[in-house]
């Protein structure tokens, strides 16, 4: 009986192809959020025009998806929309930056996935949006968590052996976030 010449791969296996594909996934998860920054302008992020971001996230009130959700917005976000503002500002920046150089990976995907879910509450029932887009945002983050995907041509990969080495609690808390 002839043998192949090339061997399986199991999936999610350590193939180059596969590590490749899981990096060039959780850098164009960081490129996403990277541009979704630009459009966050700081010191008002649009609540005197109701552009941008205070435009977009006036949606969770004015066409609700979840009434609690909506009434957080109501009552506490819109109330104090700067300090909101540079918040979502922070984050995604963060998102963008970690995500990018594959640093504390795993953390930073749940922190994406609940910033996906906080912008799909906002503008699900917003005119012309595609509901998918959010489900996939969603599901893109689960897939950087489950991949561990900073492991994939990232820093991580680079520092995490190290990390499970330490005796200290900070690498410890590196290797699980990583």
């Amino acid at each position: 009986m002839a043998t192949s010449a090339a061997l399986p791969v199991e999936a999610g296996g350590d193939s180059r192809l596969a590590r490749g594909g899981v990096a060039a996934l959780r850098i164009g998860v960081a490129l996403l959020w990277i541009q979704n920054v630009g459009w966050k302008v700081p010191p008002d992020f649009g609540e005197h025009a109701n552009t941008g971001l205070y435009f977009f996230t006036r949606f969770a009130v004015d066409r609700p998806v979840f009434p609690p959700y909506a009434w957080f917005v109501e009552q506490v976000v819109l109330p104090n929309f700067p300090f909101f503002g540079w918040m979502t500002l922070l984050i995604e920046a963060g998102l963008g930056a970690f995500l990018l150089i594959g640093l504390a990976t795993r953390f930073w995907a749940v922190v994406g996935l609940a910033q996906s879910l906080a912008i799909m509450l906002s503008v699900l029932n917003a005119p012309n949006e595609w509901h998918w887009s959010y489900y996939l945002m969603i599901l893109t983050h689960v897939a950087v968590f489950a991949t561990a995907a900073g492991r994939s041509f990232g820093v991580d990969g680079v520092l995490r052996p190290g990390w499970q080495k330490s005796t200290g609690r900070l690498g410890a808390l590196l290797a699980r976030l990583s």
